[in-house]
């Protein structure tokens, strides 16, 4: 029997969605880095990721304390 070389409509509508998927995540990736990019740095010049962390065991976390 002949097969249909042809490909169907699902995919190529599967095709247009990796597309679009790709193009939205690319300027979700392009809007973050320009934020970050844009975003001033402390004034003290700590990084406010690490500003809270001390050296040393860390304590527990609230959801990590048994009342």
């Amino acid at each position: 029997m002949a097969r249909n070389a042809r490909p169907t409509a699902a995919k190529r509508e599967r095709e247009k969605a990796l597309i679009e998927r790709r193009q939205q995540k690319a300027e979700r990736r392009r809007t973050e880095k320009e934020r970050k990019a844009g975003a001033a740095p402390s004034p003290d010049g700590v990084d406010p990721d690490i500003a809270d962390i001390k050296l040393g065991p860390q304590p527990p976390a609230e959801w990590q304390i048994d009342e």
